[in-house]
C-alpha cells in the first residue's frame, strides 16, 4: 500500500438558515470558499440542493430522491431533516500512476440525515464541496422498513441556469464511440436524429437524452462538467434534458426487464458530480472523481507498471489483415475444431512470423509489449454472425505457434499482451476468467485487452447495466488476485474506479483511432475528449497514425484518418494514459523516423502537469514531467482553424538549462490535404522562454524537454 500523508480531521459548523418557502437551508462551502453548495427541504419534504461558484449561480434548485418500483411514497418527498453531520477532511495520497505524483483530496462534508414521515424510513444524502466543484451521494442505512427495494429511476436533477453550450453525445446504452457535438442546450432535440445515424449504434431513449461526462460552456465564461464517480454495484447514469426549463435529470441504464437498480439497505449509489471553474484548465485539473473513490484495495502494487506497447491490431482495423484463420465459415461449432480441413485465407494477421516482426520491430525501439488479436479459434464463427460460438481464450490458431511467440518475444525482451474478446458472452467469460488468467500467467502475459462487441449474451443485457457494471469489476478484482492489468474495451466508462484498482491500466469507452478507419472522426475530436471521457480515468486512444490515406493499407477502405502527424505525436501527452501504443504499421515509421523518435521518447508516468492552454473544442496544450526523470514532454492538439500558441516555459527548474526538440506542423500542413508535413528543430529553453507557435488544422505540435550542460548546447540557438 502507498503511503498516505493524513492531515488533521477539522470540525466545522455550518450555518442554518430560515427561507421563505422552505423548511430549512444549509450552506456549505468548499475550503476555498468559491465553491457553495445549498440544500434545503421543499414545502412538501423534497430534498433539493443549488450551486454556486464565485457567487455566480451554476446549479438552480434543483430536486433529489429515487422513486422505487411498486412503492407508494418512494424516497421522493414527506422528509424531514432529524440529524446533520459536517466535517472536513484534507489529505495527500500518492498515486501508482497518473498525472501527477500525488493528489491533494480537500473538501469540506454535509451528510444530511433524513426520516419520511409515513414509511419511517431512512436516507442520507452526503455532499463533498472541493475547491473544483461538488460531490453527492444517496446512502441507505441498515433499517427496519427498507431491505431489498428497486430503484425504478433515480430523480436527480441539475437545473441549468440557461441555455448553455453542450459538448454531447447522444444516449446509448451499449456504445460511447460517437463524435461530440457542440450546439446549444435547445438545439440537442433537434439534432439527436442526426449524430445517431452517423454511428454504428442506433440505441437512443430520448429525443433528448446524453451521455455523461457532460461539459457545458455558459455565455459568462463557466465551464461546468456533469458526471459521476465510484459507479458500483449501481447502473452508469444519463441525462436526459427538459429543454423547456432547462433541466437535466438522471436517466439509469435498465436492465432487460427494464428495472433500473436492485439495492438491499445498507448501500449507497455512486457520486453524482459537478465540476466547475472559469478557467477551462482547471477543469483538465480536477481529480476530484479520483477524490470521491476509496483508497487503493491492492496491498502490494509493485507489478502494476505503465506500458508502451505496438501490435497487430490497425492491420485488422483497416481491414490489410484479418482476425479469422480462414474464410470457411463457420470452421468451429460448440467448441468442435476442424481447421484440419479448412482453408488457410493467407490475410490472417496473427501468424508466427507477422508477430515477429513486430516483436524485433519493438525490441529494436525500445517498447515494452506486443498485441496481438485474433490469435485464438473461433473468429470465423463470430464474424460468420453464429450466435452459439463462445471463445475459450487458450486455443491458439494452427499459424499462431505460442510457445515460438512466448519464447521468442523473452529473449528480445519484450512482454506479450493479451486478447480476450468475449464476444459480449460475459457468462462465459466469467466461467473460464480462472483459466484464462492463470494460462496468461503460464505463458507470461502480464496485461489483457478485454472486448465486449455486440450484444450481451445470454439474454440481451444492456452494456451499463448494474449487471454489467458489476461484471466488469469483478473481472478487474479477478484480474488483481492474477497480478494482471486490465484494459478493458466496450465497458462501461470510468468514473475513477481505477484509483481503488489501479490495474485497471485503461478503458476504451469513447470513440478511439479505429473510427479514423471507419470513416473518420472530427478534426478537434480530440480536443474535446480530455474534457470529457478522461475525467473519468485513462483511455486506450491508441494514437501514433502517421499514414492518413486508409486506401494504401485497404484499396477497399476510402477512409481517411482527420490529422496531422504532429497532432499524433501530441496525443501521448494530451490524451493521458499510463497505457500507450504506436498503432500504426512499422513500415510506415520507417519512413517517418525522424517524428517517430518522439513516440520513443515520450514518457507515461508523470510527476506533474501544467495546463498551459485549453478550450474545448478548439484547443489543448499540456505540459508534463516524466516521474522520475527531469524530462518535460509538451503537446498541443489543435481544432478545426488554424492557431498560433503562446506558451511560457516557466514550469521549468530555475537556473537550469535545457534542449526543446520540437516537432510541428508545417507552414501548408492541413489534415486533409497535407497531413504528414512537418518540422524538426532544437533550441535551447530555461524557464524564462517563450514560444510562439502555429498549428494547423486538426494539427498540434510536441515537444521534448531534456536537461542539458553547456557543452550539448553548442551550435544551438536560444529560444
Amino acid at each position: 500500500m502507498r503511503t498516505m500523508k493524513m492531515k488533521n480531521l477539522l470540525i466545522m459548523s455550518f450555518l442554518w438558515l430560515s427561507i421563505s418557502g422552505v423548511a430549512l437551508a444549509q450552506k456549505v462551502a468548499s475550503p476555498n470558499g468559491e465553491v457553495q453548495m445549498q440544500f434545503e427541504l421543499l414545502e412538501d419534504g423534497t430534498p433539493a440542493y443549488s450551486l454556486s461558484y464565485k457567487g455566480k449561480p451554476v446549479i438552480k434548485t434543483s430536486k433529489l430522491g429515487l422513486h422505487l418500483k411498486n412503492d407508494e411514497h418512494s424516497l421522493i418527498d414527506n422528509f424531514e431533516v432529524i440529524e446533520r453531520e459536517e466535517s472536513a477532511f484534507d489529505e495527500t495520497w500518492e498515486t501508482v500512476w497518473g498525472e501527477e505524483n500525488e493528489i491533494r483530496n480537500h473538501y469540506n462534508e454535509l451528510a444530511v440525515i433524513l426520516n419520511q414521515k409515513p414509511t419511517d424510513r431512512e436516507m442520507i444524502i452526503r455532499f463533498r464541496v472541493f475547491d473544483d466543484g461538488l460531490g453527492f451521494r444517496y446512502e441507505f442505512p441498515q433499517q427496519q422498513n427498507l431491505g431489498h427495494f428497486i430503484v425504478e429511476e433515480e430523480r436527480t436533477q441539475f437545473a441549468m441556469t440557461g441555455d448553455h453550450t453542450a459538448f454531447w453525445i447522444p444516449g446509448d446504452y451499449d456504445t460511447q464511440e460517437y463524435d461530440y457535438i457542440e450546439s446549444r442546450l435547445s438545439e440537442i432535440r433537434g439534432l439527436m436524429e442526426t449524430s445517431i445515424t452517423d454511428n454504428l449504434s442506433q440505441t437512443s431513449f430520448s429525443d433528448t437524452g446524453v451521455q455523461t461526462s457532460l461539459l457545458l460552456k455558459t455565455d459568462d465564461g463557466l465551464y461546468i462538467n456533469l458526471h459521476e464517480a465510484a459507479l458500483l454495484d449501481y447502473s452508469a447514469m444519463h441525462l436526459e434534458l427538459d429543454d423547456e426549463n432547462m433541466v437535466f435529470q438522471s436517466w439509469l441504464t435498465p436492465d432487460v426487464t427494464g428495472n433500473k437498480v436492485y439495492m438491499i439497505a445498507p448501500g449507497k449509489s455512486p457520486w453524482r458530480t459537478v465540476i466547475v471553474s472559469d478557467d477551462a484548465r482547471d477543469i483538465l485539473a480536477s481529480r476530484m472523481t479520483y477524490n470521491l473513490n476509496d483508497p487503493v484495495a491492492i496491498d502490494d502494487t509493485s507489478w502494476i507498471k505503465p506500458v508502451k506497447y505496438v501490435g497487430v491490431w490497425w492491420e485488422m482495423i483497416t481491414g490489410k489483415s484479418s482476425w479469422h484463420y480462414t474464410n470457411d465459415f463457420p470452421a468451429v461449432r460448440l467448441g468442435v475444431t476442424d481447421y484440419e480441413n479448412a482453408t488457410p485465407n493467407n490475410t490472417h494477421g496473427a501468424t508466427t512470423e507477422n508477430v515477429k516482426r513486430y516483436i524485433d520491430f519493438a525490441a529494436e525501439h525500445g517498447f515494452d509489449g506486443v498485441l496481438v488479436e485474433g490469435w485464438n479459434i473461433g473468429w470465423e464463427d463470430w464474424f460468420g454472425n453464429s450466435k452459439d460460438y463462445v471463445f475459450d481464450f487458450m486455443t491458439p490458431y494452427p499459424d499462431f505457434d505460442l510457445d515460438e511467440v512466448r519464447d521468442y518475444a523473452k529473449s528480445k525482451g519484450v512482454e506479450m499482451i493479451m486478447h480476450h474478446e468475449t464476444s459480449s458472452s460475459v457468462r462465459n467469460y466469467e466461467r473460464h476468467l480462472d483459466a484464462a488468467y492463470q494460462f496468461m500467467k503460464d505463458n507470461g502475459y502480464n496485461s489483457v485487452k478485454s472486448g465486449y462487441v455486440g450484444d450481451i449474451l445470454p439474454r440481451g443485457e444492456n452494456h451499463y447495466s448494474q449487471w454489467l457494471v458489476n461484471h466488469y469489476q469483478y473481472a478487474i478484482e479477478k484480474a488483481a488476485d492474477y497480478e494482471i492489468m486490465v484494459n478493458a474495451h466496450e465497458a462501461v466508462r470510468p468514473t475513477g474506479v481505477a484509483r481503488t484498482w489501479p490495474n485497471l491500466i485503461a478503458n476504451e469507452s469513447a470513440r478511439g483511432t479505429e473510427y479514423q478507419a471507419f470513416g473518420g472522426s472530427k478534426p478537434n475530436h480530440v480536443t474535446v475528449i480530455p474534457f470529457t471521457r478522461l475525467i473519468g480515468g485513462p483511455m486506450d486512444y491508441t494514437p501514433g497514425i502517421f499514414e492518413m490515406d486508409i486506401s494504401k493499407a485497404n484499396p477497399d477502405n476510402d477512409s481517411w484518418v482527420n490529422s496531422t502527424i504532429a497532432n499524433q505525436l501530441a496525443l501521448y501527452v494530451t490524451m493521458y494514459s499510463p497505457l500507450q501504443m504506436a498503432a500504426d504499421f512499422p513500415e510506415n515509421y520507417e519512413r517517418f523516423m525522424d517524428a517517430f523518435q518522439f513516440i520513443k521518447d515520450v514518457g507515461m508516468d508523470w510527476e506533474k502537469s501544467v495546463y498551459l492552454e485549453a478550450e474545448p473544442g478548439s484547443y489543448i496544450t499540456i505540459a508534463r514531467k516524466e516521474k522520475g526523470t527531469n524530462d518535460w514532454f509538451v503537446g498541443n492538439v489543435n481544432g478545426e482553424t488554424r492557431r498560433t500558441s503562446n506558451i511560457s516555459f516557466d514550469f521549468l527548474d530555475k537556473g537550469k538549462t535545457y534542449i526543446a526538440t520540437i516537432y510541428s506542423d508545417a507552414k501548408d500542413a492541413h489534415y486533409r490535404n497535407n497531413p504528414q508535413a512537418y518540422e524538426i528543430r532544437k533550441v535551447v529553453v530555461n524557464n524564462k522562454s517563450k514560444l510562439k507557435q502555429g498549428s494547423a488544422p486538426g494539427g498540434g505540435y510536441a515537444i521534448s524537454i531534456i536537461e542539458a550542460d553547456k557543452s550539448e548546447t553548442r551550435g544551438l540557438k536560444k529560444l
